[in-house]
């Protein structure tokens, strides 16, 4: 049969089976993401203006306003919008938008959402320009026009919708249109966590996991996680399996800093590629400035890892700068690889004279 002649309930049917999402790494950290806002460890700021907003929700039996999270990956975007649809008793529909290819996978969704339940979309900055002007009229009429048939007999019908609340997140919210980051009533900028923060994400996911960690082995590894809870939990998994192999199963200082200089992480929780990135900037470049391009294939690292994973760490630690002219490291990255500064750095200009 042919897919214009399939009926729409077919078409809407087959779609929600395929933005059916999740990937790896979130079922790995699933069981230990918290469920609800009282035991999401930092951003204290952040939880508490959602607790204010889900409670006036919910106090007026409405589903909550559309919410946008902002923030680098492995902060918690995605086990925010889980605590939300928790705290807000409802159901979660889960995707990216990379997985919504056509109109007819976005309408599977939106027309089999249910009154006041969360539907999340992740990276939503990649979402197509047609499911973006879908998303307008769903997010602020609650409905959706839908083609029925082709050419002269073509006409067009608005589906209903219940009220529902999008969640959409995003690394890049610069990349994000401003008609629809303008239909979002609540914006939430995630922050990097401080090590006091990290510290209690690692204890509570080594109870969790059930695994004897040292106070002190708790503060190194805080210390080198990137301010990043994502990073903290790989690292204690790693860390575990190395107690188990080499030990007795207890994570001492001395086994935080076996593992990690086996996995070729530094005291400030800097990898292997990160060092390479700043001594290709000296040595290939003098120091920089280098386009982003360019560095990416110098260092053999794709330019979107690059960007998001990589450069804010080292920007935040003081090694890196971005200017107008592109990449230049500081004189503490000097410092770092032990090679000598040829000329003064002015650090707070970013600039060699």
């Amino acid at each position: 049969m042919d897919e214009h002649d399939r009926t729409l309930g077919d078409l809407l049917e087959s779609s929600i089976v395929s933005t059916s999402f999740q990937s790896e790494a979130d079922r790995q950290e699933n069981i230990l993401r918290p469920k609800l806002l009282a035991d999401f460890q930092g951003q204290a700021r952040l939880k508490e203006n959602l607790a204010v907003f889900i409670k006036a929700a919910r106090s007026r039996g409405e589903a909550l306003d559309h919410t946008f999270l902002i923030g680098p990956p492995g902060l918690g975007k995605t086990t925010l919008a889980s605590i939300i649809a928790n705290e807000m008793e409802a159901e979660i529909r889960m995707t990216s938008a990379p997985a919504l290819d056509k109109p007819k996978d976005l309408a599977g969704i939106l027309t089999n959402v249910t009154e006041g339940s969360v539907f999340f979309i992740d990276e939503i900055h990649r979402l197509k320009p047609a499911l973006e002007e879908m998303l307008y009229i769903a997010m602020e009429d609650y409905e959706i026009d839908w083609v029925i048939g082709q050419g002269p007999a073509a006409r067009t019908m608005r589906i209903p919708l219940p009220r529902f609340t999008l969640v959409g997140a995003t690394t890049k919210a610069g990349s994000v249109s401003s008609p629809l980051a303008s239909r979002f009533g609540i914006t939430a900028h995630i922050e990097f966590y401080n090590e006091e923060e990290l510290s209690q994400i690692i204890e509570r996911s080594a109870a969790i996991m059930e695994v004897d960690i040292e106070a002190d082995a708790i503060a190194v590894l805080a210390r080198c996680s990137r301010g990043t809870p994502r990073i903290a939990n790989r690292l204690l998994r790693r860390l575990r399996d190395f107690a188990s192999v080499i030990g007795d199963g207890h994570i001492t200082v001395e086994v935080v800093d076996f593992g990690l200089g086996r996995l070729g992480i530094d005291g400030q929780g800097l990898e292997r590629q990160d060092r390479n990135i700043l001594r290709t900037i000296i040595e290939f470049y003098g120091g920089g400035p280098v386009g982003a391009e360019t560095l990416s294939i110098s260092v053999g690292e794709a330019i979107e890892s690059l960007e998001d994973f990589y450069e804010p760490y080292l920007i935040q630690k003081g090694y890196l700068k971005r200017t107008p002219r592109g990449r230049m490291t500081t004189k503490l990255a000097y410092d770092l690889l032990n090679i000598p500064c040829p000329r003064n750095l002015d650090d707070n200009q970013g600039i060699l004279f």
